[in-house]
C-alpha cells in the first residue's frame, strides 16, 4: 500500500558542513515527486534518509504513520533503485529480484511468484536463469526495478538510475518508468540533476540548493512561476538579466529593487532592429538543434540565448524583444555543499 514520506526540520552535517539543512517537505500517497539540483546539493543525502542509510541529526523522517528516523533500511518499507543499480553479477536475473524477498523472509514458492510477476512488470519475464552478466545496461536496470518492486514497498526510491544509460534508451525508459509508476500507484522520490527528466517524470518537483529545498511546485508552475533567480535559471535554463538598464528596456518597466528579470529562450525573439521597441543586439554564435536552433546573442555587455525556428535567418541589423517576462527574487548564489 502506498504511503505519504514527511520530513520535518531534518538536518544532517558531516563535521562542519549539513548537507541536508533544515528540510521540511511533504509527500502526498502515490505522488512522484523529483529532488533536483546540482552536484553537492544534499539530493542524494535526503533520499538516503529516506531509506535508511543515513540517520539524521535532528529532525524526523515519517513514512504514512510510521515514525522512520532510526529504523534499520530492511525495516523500513522502501526500495531504492540505484545509479550503478547493484546488481550481483555471479547471480542469475531471478536469484537478483529476489535477494530482497530472501532477506525479508519471505517463503520459496512467494519468492518464485513475486519474482516473475515483476519481471513480467518491467518486460523481462521468462527470463529468471539468465545470467545478469548477459544482459544490456538497459536490461538491467529493468532488473534492478524489478528487484525494488518485487518487495511490495510503500516508497519507491531512484538513485539517478537511468544516468547510464545512452540518450536514446534514456528517453525510452523514462517514459516505462513513469507509466509502470502509476499502474503501480507506488509513492517515488527521484534524485536527479537532470532538469529534463524532472521535468518529464514530476508530479512535484522540489528544487534544492546548499542542502535547502528552496521552491516546490508541479513542473508547469516551476518552469512558468519561477519564484527566483535560481529556480529560473536551473529549470529551463532562462536568461537572467541583472543588468538595469537592459532589463528595463526589454521590459518598458522600472526593475523593482532586489529583482531580476527573467527572460524564456523560447520567448527571446531576434528582429530587425527597426521593429519598434526592439532592443540593440549582436549575434556572436549560433547552435543548430534539430527542431530549433540557439543564438547566442550579446546586449548591454550580457550574453543571451534565444531558440528560433532553424530556418530563421540573422536580421542585418539585430535587436531583441522579449515577448515575456517577469522580474523574480534576484537570489544571490551559495556555494554547494554536499551531495
Amino acid at each position: 500500500m502506498s504511503a505519504g514520506i514527511e520530513f520535518a526540520s531534518v538536518v544532517k552535517r558531516y563535521g562542519d558542513v549539513a548537507a541536508v539543512d533544515g528540510v521540511s517537505l511533504e509527500v502526498a500517497p502515490g505522488s512522484f515527486v523529483s529532488l533536483l539540483g546540482p552536484s553537492g546539493c544534499g539530493k542524494t543525502t535526503l533520499l538516503r534518509l529516506v531509506g535508511g542509510f543515513e540517520k539524521p541529526d535532528a529532525g524526523t523522517v515519517r513514512i504514512g504513520d510510521l515514525d522512520v528516523t532510526t529504523l534499520a533500511p530492511q525495516r523500513r518499507p522502501t526500495a531504492m533503485v540505484f545509479q550503478s543499480y547493484a546488481l550481483f553479477p555471479t547471480m542469475t536475473v531471478g536469484e537478483n529480484v529476489e535477494y530482497g524477498l530472501r532477506v525479508r523472509g519471505v517463503g520459496k514458492a512467494d519468492r518464485a511468484l513475486r519474482t516473475a510477476r515483476a519481471l513480467e512488470r518491467v518486460d523481462l519475464g521468462g527470463l529468471e536463469a539468465r545470467p545478469v552478466s548477459a544482459l544490456s545496461g538497459g536490461q538491467q536496470q529493468r532488473v534492478a526495478l524489478a528487484r525494488a518492486i518485487a518487495v511490495e514497498p510503500s516508497v519507491l526510491l531512484f538513485d539517478e538510475p537511468l544516468s547510464n544509460l545512452d540518450l536514446a534508451l534514456r528517453e525510452a525508459t523514462r517514459a516505462e518508468l513513469k507509466s509502470l509508476q502509476r499502474d503501480l500507484g507506488v509513492t517515488s522520490l527521484y534524485v536527479t540533476h537532470d532538469q529534463q527528466e524532472a521535468l518529464a517524470l514530476s508530479d512535484q518537483i522540489a528544487l534544492m540548493r546548499a542542502g535547502r529545498i528552496v521552491a516546490v511546485g508541479s513542473p508547469e508552475e516551476l518552469y512558468s512561476d519561477p519564484p527566483t533567480a535560481y529556480a529560473a535559471s536551473f529549470l529551463g535554463g532562462a536568461n537572467v538579466i541583472r543588468d538595469r538598464a537592459l532589463a528595463e528596456r526589454l521590459s518598458g518597466e522600472p526593475m523593482p529593487h532586489g529583482s531580476a528579470l527573467v527572460v524564456r529562450p523560447e520567448v527571446l525573439e531576434p528582429v530587425d532592429l527597426e521593429v519598434e521597441d526592439a532592443v540593440e543586439a549582436r549575434v556572436v554564435g549560433r547552435q543548430f538543434l534539430g527542431l530549433t536552433s540557439e543564438w547566442t546573442i550579446e546586449s548591454g555587455g550580457q550574453r543571451l540565448r534565444a531558440w528560433t525556428a532553424p530556418s530563421a535567418t540573422t536580421p542585418s541589423r539585430t535587436g531583441i524583444i522579449a515577448r515575456r517576462w517577469r522580474w523574480v527574487e534576484d537570489d544571490a548564489a551559495p556555494t554547494s555543499r554536499a551531495e
